[in-house]
């Protein structure tokens, strides 16, 4: 099968399309004919070096898929041939057979293009773990999103929308994006090129700061971040693409008593992954289905331009999601 390799670490030039062997499905797996997959910013972290994959699963990029089951190991009820589905993998999605744990996966609904399914299961699952799942986003709150048009942060600001309507949500973003991410329906739009982003919560919360922050910056932002942060506050990490260490006034955060979680989702035992998806799958799929939801698509690329596609979410150069056309015969 045609698959994505790479023979070192490095820069986006490392990746390259060959034939590999094709996987086989064991207990409670899933094979899958993958239709299109996307880019997460996980993808340029393993491709550098800094990201290996969890033990057992594919060292080919790609953390989601879309596509059509094609064959199932022993035990597996849930899903048979020719089903349409989109889900979670630990690694393999670049390729055109993927395997998947049954539990980890959900029906594509029949309304939904593979180019938007595959666009859903890394990041507005992250999105919902991190700010439903826990610490429970509820309506009344405010939150502030780092990431202006990315992925996940694009997520977010959706499932805020129609998980908890009349949150204050506010956005920290680039100059150039400030006005689409505004479209998106945020209460305010913080540039962080132009204003400290802490100063910005504090004016716009009178002081208080705000009840949760989802954050993948790290390091950079901690001490800022636990400024804007209000008494009683969550502050989640889910990245460091800032640095991993800094220094904080324990003090201060214990009279403030507010907390910080880190949090990943890929490297999870695979039957707490399976239950965040059903979770997901309960409560947010059918906005999927109704269209209150729907996936931002920046760009597709077929999968032979997966270099380009790498060039473009290192520079940050698309607002919302980066595609990859794995299957030729579907149309763009």
């Amino acid at each position: 099968m045609k698959a994505v390799i790479q023979k070192e670490f490095g820069a986006p030039e490392v990746l390259r399309v060959a034939q590999v062997e094709k996987p086989r499905p064991g207990p409670g797996q899933v094979l899958v004919q993958v239709a299109a997959t996307s880019v997460n910013r996980p993808d340029i972290v393993q491709r550098q070096g800094n990201y290996p994959p969890p033990p057992g699963d594919s060292d080919v990029l790609g953390l989601e898929i879309a596509g059509t089951v094609v064959e199932q190991g022993e035990g597996v009820e849930q899903w048979h041939c020719g089903d349409r589905v989109m889900g979670l993998v630990g690694g393999g999605a670049y390729a055109e057979f993927a395997l998947a744990w049954s539990g980890h996966l959900m029906a594509v609904p029949e309304n939904m293009s593979w180019y938007q399914a595959a666009c859903i299961s890394e990041t507005y699952i992250t999105a919902h773990l991190n700010l439903f799942q826990f610490p429970g986003l509820v309506p009344g709150q405010s939150v502030l999103l780092h990431g202006g048009g990315g992925g996940v942060n694009t997520a977010a600001i959706q499932l805020c929308r129609v998980l908890a309507p009349g949150t204050k949500v506010l956005v920290t973003a680039s100059t150039g994006k400030v006005n689409r991410v505004l479209d998106l329906g945020v209460d305010h739009v913080i540039d962080y090129q132009k204003e400290d982003f802490a100063e910005a919560v504090s004016a716009l919360t009178e002081g208080k700061g705000v009840d949760v922050i989802l954050d993948h910056i790290g390091a950079a932002y901690l001490g800022q971040n636990l400024k804007a942060l209000a008494v009683n506050g969550v502050l989640v990490l889910i990245g460091v693409m800032g640095g991993v260490k800094a220094e904080i006034n324990l003090a201060q955060l214990m009279v403030r008593r507010q907390k910080i979680a880190g949090s990943v989702l890929r490297p999870r035992p695979i039957a707490e992954k399976a239950s965040i998806v059903r979770c997901f799958a309960d409560e947010v799929m059918r906005f999927f289905a109704q269209e209150r939801i729907v996936p931002l698509v920046d760009r597709i690329l077929p999968i032979d331009e997966v270099v380009e596609a790498h060039r473009l979410m290192e520079n940050s150069g698309h607002f919302g999601k980066i595609v990859l056309r794995v299957d030729s015969d579907i149309p763009f």
